[in-house]
């Protein structure tokens, strides 16, 4: 029985910690470590050491996001599988056992199952998908397959599907193949990016942290396709998401639902996300997609041009870190 290490990252995620970790403890599959990494506390680790002993608490002392604290996780971990978990996301009890089915094949590196909505309002699951992994366009546009679609078993046409890649929000990782593709710098291209809690010696990534949050997952896929591996989608494998943020219904075709959904996103986040994206692509792309790209962007600036002004606050450490993913995009290309 493979051992799987259970990664949590919480910031602020105190009101969704029982019924998350219950599920995480009630797996069918039993040879777990479940470790937990706190960006921010909101009582949660008072909650996880007096309900939840067994399981293992790295505080780094600052918020690491979603990238660094996952690295920081994995790091600390022993598994010969790394099964992320939202601290929004609850699984279902065979959830890693039929992920697990999944890696049989050598060449799989990475795992999804099948990701639909949980409405925490109402305290019930719901039959809206969330992911059933990641597609991405020629222009750049990465999304998740299936969001917001009710759930008919369209996606399912067998156990395990090739897809371009695996939603942070409940992937499970083949170790030895993060190894394969992790990105070791420097400390002068590190920078800032590295955390104390980790040492100075230790400056390597699973995921980019210079993205911090938001398309690193994506990121992540891309690097294993290139490497001859495969990310995968299980459709028995079910869990439950409370998404913050996603897809708007309809996503570009529908104007002003588009223009509402994004509204209600914090300015944080948008920000985040344009930066990242455009990272990612100038990380992993083909050149050849490059005119695809900027017809897109064109497009985009001039929406944010006219109704998310604010969004262009972080083109400033966009420039400054496009030197860095440029000697990433090198180290890509050059692994294969």
């Amino acid at each position: 029985m493979p051992k799987v290490s259970v990664i949590v990252i919480l910031w602020n995620s105190k009101k969704y910690l029982k019924p998350v970790m219950d599920a995480v403890l009630g797996q069918t599959h039993k040879d777990l470590e479940v470790i937990t990494v706190i960006n921010a506390d909101d009582g949660a680790r008072e909650m996880l050491q007096k309900d939840y002993p067994q399981v293992k608490i790295l505080d780094p002392g600052k918020n690491l996001g979603f990238a660094g604290g996952n690295n920081l996780g994995i790091k600390n971990s022993s598994g010969e599988f790394i099964q992320l978990v939202n601290p929004d996301l609850i699984l279902e009890p065979d959830y890693i056992e039929k992920m697990l089915k999944a890696f049989e094949d050598p060449k799989i590196a990475a795992a999804t199952g099948k990701l639909l909505r949980y409405d925490f309002e109402h305290n019930q699951k719901t039959g809206i998908i969330d992911s059933t992994g990641v597609v991405m366009s020629v222009s750049g546009r990465g999304r998740d397959r299936g969001q917001n679609q009710v759930d008919q078993g369209q996606f399912d046409q067998g156990r395990t599907l090739k897809v371009f890649g695996v939603s942070g929000a409940g992937p499970m990782y083949r170790r030895n193949t993060l190894d394969a593709v992790k990105y070791c710098s420097p400390s002068s291209v590190a920078g800032a990016t590295s955390s104390p809690a980790r040492g100075e010696d230790d400056l390597c990534e699973f995921f980019d942290e210079d993205f911090g949050s938001y398309w690193e997952d994506v990121d992540l896929s891309w690097r294993l396709n290139r490497a001859g591996l495969l990310n995968v989608y299980v459709p028995e494998a079910v869990a439950y998401h409370g998404r913050a943020a996603g897809s708007s219904r309809g996503g570009y075709l529908k104007v002003w639902n588009f223009i509402k959904h994004h509204k209600q996103l914090s300015p944080v986040v948008r920000q985040l996300n344009y930066k990242n994206h455009i990272l990612m692509y100038i990380k992993n792309a083909p050149l050849r997609w490059l005119p695809f790209f900027i017809v897109r962007e064109i497009a985009m600036l001039g929406y944010i041009l006219l109704f998310e002004i604010s969004t262009l606050k972080v083109i400033p450490l966009l420039l400054r870190q496009v030197p860095r993913i440029l000697k990433k995009r090198a180290a890509v290309l050059h692994r294969g």
